[in-house]
């Protein structure tokens, strides 16, 4: 793909399909054209003042790379094809020109089915896309109708859902099939009222398992529908939906993921590795919290559920609290944890990656043995639809460690992509032992290691001294044959009981009051046995020295981004004090004060009885 020495991260190139030009004449027509829209606003770019304003009070006052090719191309009705990293904003590059769209273009009221589709991979990514439509809907003060569908809906709740119906409608594959073949959705109202369909991480939604639902969706699309896709990568998968819905697309792809190698991951996010045996894992990543080595908020990626769940009961141990998102939890719990994570409620997030790596590396011939320990709870069912690695807006995260190495590169990248976002600054910290490094070297070369260039180095860790790792190995060792199989499995039960409980039990008193919500913290302890006091801190004469200077380092650059308050939960300080919402309600009715005249007769026995004694004396 063509690309600019000067300003790679601008350098976005169009073509549509079909075209067979000359490589370098599409580099001086893309030169040409970057440079007429390289400093356009939202305003050059023809968008309506109402979004621009809604924009501005969501802190977005200029459009990104993939934003300002990808805009004018929709709003003139054209297929797009668009391929670009993660957090680079290409999910408003659809949005924002798909409501403008149906600004001008009221839905007509005989509609019997929405307008828009937006179709993701996840259930995560179908709460944050809907939550972003929502909120640039409520700030434009413009009536539109907007739903989202989820697979633990009835089909009455779906019914109900697209009674209306809505003018946008976000999905997974998987409801709107349902929404089909019960009756709900008509073939007949979808070919006559969809005017514009969107693939939302289109490289992931065949390899979820959508095929068969997209197939059958897609021969009730029309020939007049405009169709998106919005993608990380390209792959196989992406040119089988482009053939299943486009017609002669353009296609707008950002040099990192074209066909040259670099910034794969972007050159804002530093990547360092700690070499170590798999047993040596907790002592490492303990002297990285716990010795503050990494700036928080801190996102932990594991293989396995068991493993999330072994490294939560170790950190209750030093006082470390953390929550685990899995997809074994409830969906209401999942977005609450989402949610209290990106408000900064707190710091350390284990998200467990199995899914998704079994997802994205289903035609690994090796699978690590990885496999055989999911059989281990066979009764809990995992929620096909859930996914931590892609699509979902972790905010705020400035360091990503990697406690066990994915299953594929690809994963990798997608993994570091959760920092660095909106060209902020990151970091990756990766555990490697030896099993590990095959894999290892295959994400090396995938980066273009061999080049030599700084942004897609993976450097050895700088910061953890071997004097400090070796000072906290007698406690780590300690701590960590007390976190047995056992003790991991009633844990993860436990876990679950609770967010069941919090889930369905308490859903319809959060309905009402949605403010008591900041009670309800998922990052509990689960520890049966209460946290040794001393393992809290670590004492002075443990610290190692170099240890000791680089962790003021550390706390002197999170002081200078301005991130040293942590956000204290509302709750705590009104009315409700108890740890469960529900036992703040009473069945008897409020207590009245005793009307004028009337005597209480409780108190004047007690009073005669005290004259009795006296005159007795």
């Amino acid at each position: 793909m063509a690309k600019s020495k000067l300003k790679p991260e601008n350098n976005t190139v169009i073509q549509q399909e079909g075209e067979n030009k000359p490589q370098e004449q599409v580099e001086n027509e893309h030169t040409q054209q970057e440079e007429e829209e390289e400093e356009k606003n939202f305003e050059e770019l023809g968008i309506d003042p109402r979004l621009i304003r809604a924009l501005s009070k969501k802190s977005i006052e200029k459009p990104t790379p993939i934003q300002r090719a990808a805009i004018p191309l929709i709003l003139e009705g054209k297929d797009v094809v668009a391929r670009a990293k993660t957090g680079s904003g290409k999910t408003f590059a659809y949005l924002v020109p798909l409501l403008q769209k149906l600004f001008s273009d009221m839905p007509s009221k005989k509609n019997l089915a929405p307008t828009a589709f937006i179709l993701v991979p996840t259930r995560e990514l179908c709460q944050q896309v809907y939550s972003e439509v929502m909120s640039l809907i409520e700030l434009c003060r413009v009536q539109l109708k907007v739903v989202q569908l989820t697979s633990s809906m009835s089909a009455s709740d779906l019914k109900t859902a697209l009674t209306g119906p809505p003018d946008i409608l976000v999905s997974t594959p998987a409801c709107v099939q349902k929404s089909l073949s019960s009756g709900i959705l008509l073939a007949k109202a979808i070919q006559d009222s969809l005017s514009v369909l969107v693939l939302d991480e289109a490289d992931l939604l065949l390899s979820y398992g959508y095929e068969d639902d997209l197939k059958a969706f897609t021969a009730h699309v029309p020939k007049r529908c405009q169709c998106l896709l919005m993608s990380a990568t390209s792959s196989t998968d992406v040119d089988k939906l482009k053939k299943l819905v486009l017609h002669n697309p353009y296609i707008l792809t950002l040099p990192e993921v074209g066909d040259v190698k670099d910034d794969v991951i972007p050159k804002n996010v530093q990547q360092f590795y700690i070499s170590c045996s798999a047993r040596d894992k907790l002592v490492h990543i303990l002297a990285l919290l716990k010795l503050e080595l990494v700036q928080k908020k801190v996102l932990i990626y594991t293989n396995t559920i068991d493993m999330s769940y072994r490294l939560k009961l170790f950190f209750e141990q030093f006082g470390i609290k953390s929550a685990v998102l899995n997809a074994e939890l409830p969906q209401n719990s999942r977005l609450h944890i989402l949610e209290e994570f990106n408000a900064g409620l707190f710091d350390y997030l284990i998200a467990n990656d199995d899914s998704q790596s079994t997802a994205t590396g289903k035609n690994d011939k090796e699978n690590h043995g990885a496999g055989k320990k999911s059989k281990k709870h066979p009764k809990r069912k995992l929620d096909g639809e859930f996914g931590v690695v892609r699509g979902i807006d972790f905010k705020n995260v400035h360091t990503v460690i990697n406690y066990d190495m994915p299953r594929t590169a690809t994963g990798y990248v997608h993994r570091i992509g959760r920092t660095g976002r909106a060209y902020n600054t990151g970091a990756s910290v990766s555990l490697i032992s030896s099993e590990e490094m095959e894999i290892f070297e295959e994400i090396k070369s995938i980066l273009g290691e061999n080049d030599g260039e700084d942004s897609k180095f993976i450097a050895p860790f700088p910061l953890l001294s071997k004097n400090a790792v070796e000072s906290l190995r007698y406690r780590a060792e300690d701590v960590a044959r007390s976190v047995t199989k056992i003790a991991v499995k009633e844990s993860r039960a436990q876990d679950l009981r609770n967010e069941i409980l919090n889930s369905q039990k308490l859903k319809a008193h959060f309905q009402d009051n949605p403010k008591d919500l900041d009670l309800l913290k998922h990052d509990k302890v689960l520890s049966k046995k209460d946290p040794a006091p001393h393992l809290r801190d670590v004492p002075e004469y443990l610290l190692d020295p170099t240890t000791q200077e680089a962790s003021k380092i550390v706390k002197l650059a999170r002081a200078a981004m301005g991130n040293t308050n942590p956000v204290r939960r509302k709750g705590f300080k009104g009315k409700f004090r108890s740890k469960n919402p529900l036992k703040t309600f009473s069945s008897e009715g409020p207590k009245r004060a005793p009307k004028a005249g009337v005597k209480r007769k409780g108190k004047d026995k007690d009073e005669g009885q005290r004259r009795k004694k006296k005159q007795s004396i």
